[in-house]
């Protein structure tokens, strides 16, 4: 996915291999930018509410690209996360994006259906977190940065590397993007009868011990201090750059 950088899917960080399904799954909603890798990693480390990454994520420079013309090769590659993601409590967790979902439809709707299945299926009212961030400004102005420079990590910055330049153009892109993979959303929730539990980005940058306690008294899980894990660090990218466009942005 990202060369010389640990991103989590590596065999090292899997969980024991269990041979049932999981007893208790959820849905980690959510839009590209929103701080998802940091809160799907903070759920992570408990130990407790699974590994949520995007184990359907089948994109050519996604973490599984490499099986992204070959449906069986997904098929598989889904059922190993289900054996190997689900931590030791019996809890699977998938951090997905909407354009992900639609992607596997089109393609693998075999798979899809089997996901979906497992995700919302009955009583799935108690099986959906998404997380949201409240300023929409900030969310469109590091989509729109992400998407020109190629830049989604910490890793990946590199000192002298030219900053995109202000596009009025491409953060009005950014906003309509995220609006309609928002809406996508919502079509699922009333498709599904789906009442998701919202936890927002920045309460979870403020205070991780109360949004992680929420997400677990949402899905019924204990959480063992015990149980904790080691997971890769999720360092936060350099704002220096989207303060910039946050300036221009004020100033059109």
């Amino acid at each position: 996915m990202f060369e010389g950088i640990e991103t989590g899917y590596e065999d090292k960080f899997d969980f024991p291999a269990r041979d049932a399904l999981p007893q208790r799954s959820y849905l980690l909603a959510s839009l590209p930018r929103s701080g998802s890798t940091f809160f799907s990693h903070l759920l992570w480390r408990s130990g407790c509410l699974g590994a949520p990454l995007e184990y359907l994520n089948f994109e050519p420079a996604g973490p599984y690209g490499g099986a992204s013309d070959s449906v069986g090769d997904q098929i598989e590659l889904w059922r190993k996360a289900l054996n190997r993601r689900t931590s030791p409590n019996g809890v699977f967790g998938l951090k997905a994006f909407p354009l992900q979902l639609e992607a596997v439809q089109r393609q693998n709707p075999r798979l899809m259906a089997e996901a979906m299945r497992l995700l919302v299926g009955q009583g799935a009212a108690s099986k959906v977190i998404e997380l949201r961030r409240r300023d929409r400004t900030a969310h469109a102005i590091s989509y729109a940065r992400a998407l020109l420079s190629g830049i989604w990590r910490k890793e990946q910055e590199e000192a002298g590397r030219t900053e995109p330049e202000y596009s009025e153009a491409a953060l009005e892109h950014a906003h309509r993007l995220l609006e309609q993979q928002d809406a996508a959303w919502r079509a699922m929730y009333r498709d599904i009868g789906i009442v998701p539990l919202i936890v927002w980005y920045e309460d979870a940058l403020a205070d991780p011990a109360h949004c992680l306690a929420r997400v677990a008294e949402h899905l019924g899980v204990s959480i063992d201090p015990g149980a904790e894990v080691t997971v890769p660090i999720v360092e936060r990218q350099s704002q220096a750059g989207a303060q910039a466009w946050a300036e221009a942005h004020s100033k059109v």
